[in-house]
């Protein structure tokens, strides 16, 4: 393997589908974080541990607790790892996609006023949920293997 003028083996070109799966999980952990910072989470006195009565809203708009800080943390992690292969990075994209559209289902579902609304959700956060589960599922599943495709996506006509 060539090496650069340091010394260091050059970087290996990742396949599109481990880039986003290694940009959502990063954007999962970044809005993880997020939702402990005052400021950036209003009401953040009213940030209770779980349940819908938590007042704390990310941005204020996103209904957040410390469990669903944490439930983004864990996926955010859970991409981190899982992004390092091909068949994790796709099991992370279509399967937590698929996560995130029965989030979103339970969150349509749900008596906001409930004690079953124990994440909490909002409209906000069911929309979020819904375009979320629906883009990660897509591309797990779509997204090609190949270095260097451009993030195309494939299709039949693609393969050999």
């Amino acid at each position: 393997m060539a090496r650069d003028v340091r010394g260091r083996a050059p970087a290996r070109s990742r396949p599109a589908i481990q880039k986003v799966a290694l940009a959502v999980a990063a954007v999962l952990l970044l809005i993880g974080v997020l939702g402990f910072v005052p400021g950036l989470t209003t009401h953040y006195g009213d940030l209770a541990f779980a349940g819908h009565r938590s007042e704390a809203k990310l941005f204020g708009l996103f209904q957040v607790s410390v469990l669903h800080n944490l439930v983004h943390l864990v996926f955010g992690l859970a991409g981190l790892v899982l992004a390092r292969t091909i068949p994790g990075a796709r099991l992370f994209l279509a399967g937590g996609g698929a996560i995130y559209l029965a989030i979103w289902l339970y969150g349509f579902g749900v008596d906001r006023e409930s004690a079953a609304n124990f994440v909490p959700f909002n409209d906000a956060d069911n929309w979020l949920h819904l375009f979320l589960g629906f883009g990660m599922l897509v591309t797990g599943l779509l997204l090609s293997n190949e270095v260097g495709t451009g993030g195309r996506l494939d299709t039949p006509i693609d393969r050999p």
